[in-house]
């Protein structure tokens, strides 16, 4: 992995000669900015895991835009799933595989003749990481790598948005938010399997996909997403709404720690966004970062508190002190690329995000149905998007 010197002036240093060559890019007139329901009618979309938590609020969202959704996965990942709760498999084809089975991943991209592809299956835990260290890289690196060589050899696909994360960035725990030049690294097993994923992502760019009228190949990066039906293991959101329901006390392990919290569909937002652009603007292929507003990273300690307030009941809590595997302090993102380039911009602050999330849960506390609670939801930011 590359490195990366420490100090503020080494920084800025950085930046000033890593931005020259971009201001004309920069200089470019946005997009809209907004998720167009027209470009996605009938639009045929590969999603790899279309089951998990984001899959499953990206797999609905396209279904709500009207396109032709193929879903791959190995299964749903956790019980209770997002996937099975707002039944969003009455939209979407699926194949079942492992995405770290090539000849599966090829025969997917075969069989659906995707024009974009979303590709989000992972294992995107850091504490399993460290449990499970093989089978993360597997999946992160070589998944990403069977991927992309079925759209090298298939070929026909226009647009394909690989999905890392924050944690791809070698964290210096720098006061300012990461931007797309930044070296990739990473601590753990999982962030580290992020990092590798970009490097690899950039190199089948440049060595199979650099003629402007083959497949635009971008990678898109966010993390701490919130949102209704994440039930993921050691994930803050889901642990408070467990405890919020069965009356116990959830256990936090670093309060102190710093996040840049967002609704998942505001990064996903952003995805789609940058797919749109990616259909007729081949430059725009490469990295981009989607994060919330730099005011908007909190510690863990005040989202818990606001939780609180929100959840109609008491919301216990108690500080794990550990031991616990290394996690970050401090981490976020500069999106100000996708700001004036894309012209997008967070469609949720997080006083809205925390509300939505806690609404959420406590719709399915109260036994509603959660297909239409979560449409729901898409459909207000859809509206809010379209009215602004």
């Amino acid at each position: 992995m590359d490195s990366a010197s420490n100090g503020d002036g080494a920084h800025r240093a950085h930046d000033a000669a890593a931005d020259g060559g971009a201001v004309a890019q920069v200089m470019q007139a946005p997009g809209s900015g907004r998720v167009e329901p027209g470009f996605w009618q009938d639009k045929r979309v590969l999603l790899t895991g279309h089951t998990g938590f984001k899959g499953t609020w990206l797999a609905l969202w396209l279904q709500s835009l009207g396109a032709h959704v193929t879903g791959f996965s190995l299964g749903v990942p956790t019980q209770p799933a997002l996937y099975e709760l707002a039944r969003a498999d009455e939209g979407v084809e699926r194949i079942s595989g492992d995405v770290r089975n090539p000849e599966g991943v090829l025969a997917a991209v075969r069989d659906s003749a995707p024009e974009v592809i979303f590709h989000m299956a992972a294992q995107s835990l850091v504490r399993r990481s460290f449990a499970e260290p093989r089978e993360t890289y597997e999946t992160n690196v070589m998944g990403t790598v069977n991927v992309l060589d079925a759209v090298r050899i298939v070929g026909g696909v226009r647009v394909v948005v690989n999905v890392t994360s924050d944690k791809c960035y070698e964290n210096r725990e720098w006061d300012w938010g990461y931007r797309e030049h930044e070296p990739m690294g990473g601590h753990d097993p999982y962030s580290s399997s992020k990092g590798c994923a970009e490097l690899v992502t950039g190199a089948y760019r440049r060595s199979f996909f650099s003629d402007p009228a083959g497949a635009r190949v971008a990678s898109a990066r966010a993390g701490n997403v919130i949102g209704g039906g994440d039930w993921g293991e050691d994930r803050l959101m889901p642990d408070l709404m467990r405890a919020a329901m069965n009356g116990s006390a959830a256990r936090v392990r670093n309060p102190n720690s710093v996040r840049p919290w967002q609704h998942v569909l505001s990064p996903l937002s952003g995805y789609l966004v940058l797919a749109q652009s990616l259909w007729d603007r081949p430059e725009h292929a490469g990295p981009w970062n989607f994060g919330p507003a730099e005011d908007e990273a909190r510690p863990v300690g005040w989202v818990v508190e606001r939780v609180a307030e929100l959840w109609p009941g008491a919301v216990r809590w108690e500080h794990d002190e550990g031991p616990h595997p290394h996690e970050a302090r401090y981490l976020k993102l500069d999106s100000s690329r996708a700001r004036k380039q894309l012209g997008w911009q967070p469609p949720m602050g997080l006083p809205e995000a925390l509300k939505a999330t806690v609404d959420w849960y406590r719709e399915l506390s109260e036994g509603a149905d959660m297909r239409v609670v979560t449409l729901g939801q898409i459909q207000a930011l859809d509206h809010a998007s379209t009215s602004s």
